[in-house]
């Protein structure tokens, strides 16, 4: 059976931290730590919305993904103009993922854009600017509602993301670097509050996996979902 690196168990997260208002400017803010991994989530609000959304009374959110170049062992090149394949994919996944927990009426005309600046990356960049980038949109709608600007709150629900994968046939959760590498299955799993599925994005990186190891997957990715949302009401809580 496959040894963690760090001694966890199968089912165990890696250490998670989020240390809210870490920037001064934006209007949420967050550094959300999972194990080595180290993602800067901020949330920005402006007036106005996409030109399809004009006169329609609702909101919007987009998010934006760079790394780092000394985010990982070697450095790599800045994306400029063109971003890369990876890195549009998981923007619009962050995205997609944080629009599932706001109430766009309510907002108004208003664009959320969420940053998510990867200082650091041991795997897992994109489940951790999901969970961190929800902190910082709490923070930022609080902001509003606490300014009167918002009649009523427009968070209407809460969004957790993790990591899961199959190694030497056996499910873990919260893969770190290493183990991402070696992992023959590799999903990312986000939800909401209620354990809803919001997106599982999945596959098998050689040979194929069982409907029996999915559900397994799945267990282990509510398993810690359920504990990163608990942690995300504690943040939001205290400050």
């Amino acid at each position: 059976m496959w040894q963690r690196p760090d001694g966890r168990q199968p089912f165990e997260l890696r250490k998670v931290s989020f240390q809210q208002n870490f920037t001064r400017y934006a209007a949420g803010s967050v550094l959300a730590s999972c194990g080595e991994t180290k993602v800067l989530c901020t949330a920005s609000i402006s007036n106005g919305v996409p030109r399809f959304l004009e006169g329609t009374g609702k909101g919007w959110l987009t998010a934006e993904y760079r790394m780092l170049p000394s985010a990982t062992q070697q450095r790599h090149e800045r994306e400029f103009l063109k971003l890369s394949g990876r890195t549009q994919e998981i923007q619009r996944l962050i995205g997609r993922s944080l629009r599932a927990t706001i109430d766009f009426e309510a907002l108004g005309e208003r664009t959320i854009t969420v940053d998510a600046d990867v200082l650091q990356a041991d795997a897992g960049t994109r489940t951790t600017a999901i969970t961190g980038g929800f902190i910082a949109v709490a923070g930022a709608l609080n902001k509003l509602l606490q300014q009167g600007v918002l009649e009523r709150s427009a968070l209407v629900g809460q969004v957790a993301a993790v990591s899961v994968g199959l190694l030497e046939g056996e499910p873990f959760l919260d893969l770190n670097y290493v183990e991402d590498v070696a992992a023959t299955v590799d999903f990312n799993v986000v939800m909401n509050q209620n354990l809803g599925i919001i997106e599982v994005q999945g596959t098998a990186e050689e040979g194929s996996f069982s409907r029996t190891q999915l559900n397994q997957l799945m267990d282990f990715a509510e398993k810690g979902i359920t504990q990163l949302l608990t942690a995300q009401r504690d943040t939001i809580l205290v400050n």
